[in-house]
Order: C-alpha cells, then sequence, then structure tokens
C-alpha cells in the first residue's frame, strides 16, 4: 500500500479575533475552492504526532489572507496552538487541471531539453516571482532559469517527464 502524499496550500500564520477564526496564507491557485466552506483538509504542526482533519466552518479574504475557521473549534483558545502550522490536502483532493496546466509536483523530475534536442538538465524547482513563473533546471550547465512563456517553454509532457524548451537570447 502506497503512503498518502500532501500538498500544501496555505501557512497558518496566526489567530484572528476570538472566534476561533485563523489567519493563512494560501499557496494554492485555488484558494475559493480550497477553503470554501466545508472543504476539508490536513494540519500538519510539529506539536501533532500526524495530521490533523479539519472542515472548514467559515472563510472570508482580509488584506490577501484567507481569514478561516474549523468546524469544531470555536474560540481562540482552540486554534492558538495551531499557529506555524500548514495545511495541506491529499492527493485524491488535487483538482483536474484545464489541458496545458501543471502542478508543480508534475513538473519537477522532469528531464528539460533543447527544441535542437540538446538536454539542458533536470527541473529542480518552480518559482512563483510576479508575472510568470520561473523554471529552475540543474544540469551540466550549471542553474538554468527559464521563464515559463510560450516563446520559451514548446513542450511538456508529465507522462514522460519530458520538457522541451527554445533558450531564448540571454538565458545562458
Amino acid at each position: 500500500m502506497s503512503e498518502t502524499r500532501y500538498f500544501l496550500i496555505g501557512k497558518l500564520v496566526n489567530t484572528q479575533g476570538l472566534r476561533g477564526e485563523v489567519r493563512v496564507i494560501p499557496t494554492t491557485d485555488f484558494p475559493e475552492e480550497r477553503f470554501r466552506v466545508g472543504s476539508e483538509m490536513y494540519l500538519f504542526h510539529d506539536s501533532l504526532p500526524q495530521p490533523l482533519k479539519l472542515e472548514v466552518a467559515s472563510r472570508r479574504t482580509h488584506k490577501g489572507f484567507e481569514i478561516i475557521s474549523f468546524k469544531g473549534y470555536p474560540s481562540i483558545n482552540d486554534v492558538e496552538k495551531f499557529k506555524g502550522g500548514e495545511l495541506k490536502v491529499s492527493e485524491d483532493q488535487l483538482m483536474e487541471l484545464e489541458e496545458d496546466e501543471f502542478y508543480i509536483h508534475q513538473l519537477v523530475g522532469c528531464d528539460v531539453f533543447t527544441d535542437e534536442g540538446e538536454p539542458l538538465g533536470k527541473l529542480v524547482d518552480v518559482l512563483q516571482p510576479g508575472a510568470n513563473d520561473v523554471w529552475v533546471v540543474r544540469g551540466e550547465r550549471g542553474e538554468i532559469l527559464l521563464p515559463f512563456i510560450d516563446d520559451c517553454i514548446k513542450e511538456v509532457d508529465v507522462g514522460n517527464k519530458r520538457i522541451v524548451c527554445h533558450l531564448m537570447e540571454g538565458l545562458l
């Protein structure tokens, strides 16, 4: 039996008020879905021997944070111990993506080649600094940063763990 994999959707950074609400920095592209009332997630925290399953009781957005409360945890005293934890979903809770969309965990580990067939290395990380993602590739040439734009990324085949890119001027 394979072990369940979990994926980060938010970091629980603080409590909010006295009614059991917590302040979460979302790390998901789908905060409306992930933090909607009734959705389930798991809290990972150093003080917990295993992940704690939680259900969202209320949700609102305030200054870039998700302000949520959990069913069965009605006061600040109940959630104070959750500060610093990570909220995650299990692999079977991942949402279906559009044809040209990918989860980061599907991309990491892919072999990256130029459109001329030259191997560049493996994709090791995806940075999300702003307007577009930047894919970090490590290989014999060292570290290469590829912007996730149509002019650069030509083909992504996560099934075969293969990415083809066009090395635009200035990327090396």
